[in-house]
């Protein structure tokens, strides 16, 4: 049975705050640990806790310890993680960094929204290969039932907060996949991509 994951939310915790908080996330016993969301001057402080920590830029994610190395006889499962736009591609990256972390061997494919529907077809059978897809979409939230539609895989839907108009912050993507018949698609929390990859891990492993 793998262990829990330790995570926080940076928020505008300062930096006496932050390493107090890596500090109790560390002393979980837990498979890895993570600082979501945190700006440059929070990583900063997270290391004086956690000095192997990294940050990763895009996302903000923080791998507080670097992860445990899996046994020799498991091979990596493949994750496809998927993004609509470049605009969802913080929580891709999230989602991305936190599946290498727990051993999956996850690659990233950008930009391969609805709207230019040729793209998503043009890389089907590259998303086939995968044992589980992890898409990441704004908006209208349209691309994660457009692919769990076309792709015999199980599909993790992560709505993202990027959007205009009656988007509201997310809830009309969220809403859209939630109502969404699709088979075989589930749905993470707005800005979740830290949760799609432990899905993906206790799923596959």
């Amino acid at each position: 049975m793998s262990r829990p994951i330790a995570a926080a939310h940076a928020g505008d915790l300062g930096p006496e705050r932050i390493r107090e908080r890596v500090k109790e996330l560390l002393a979980r016993d837990a498979e890895a640990a993570f600082l979501r969301r945190a700006s440059r001057h929070q990583y900063e402080a997270a290391r004086e806790a956690a000095p192997d920590a990294v940050r990763h830029e895009r996302s903000g994610l923080v791998v507080l310890a670097p992860p445990r190395p899996r046994p020799c006889s498991q091979v990596p499962l493949p994750v496809a993680v998927v993004s609509a736009g470049t605009a969802d591609l913080p929580v891709a990256e999230e989602a991305l960094v936190a599946a290498t972390t727990f051993g999956l061997a996850a690659t990233l494919t950008a930009d391969v929204g609805v709207a230019g529907l040729h793209r998503l077809l043009a890389v089907r059978e590259e998303l086939d290969r995968a044992r589980l897809l992890i898409v990441v979409a704004g908006m209208d939230g349209a691309l994660p039932s457009v692919v769990a539609k076309v792709s015999s895989r199980p599909v993790v839907a992560v709505p993202t907060s990027v959007g205009y108009g009656s988007s509201d912050g997310g809830l009309a993507a969220l809403a859209a996949l939630l109502a969404s018949g699709a088979p075989g698609l589930a749905v993470t929390g707005i800005d979740d991509g830290l949760g799609a990859a432990v899905l993906a891990r206790r799923l596959l492993t």
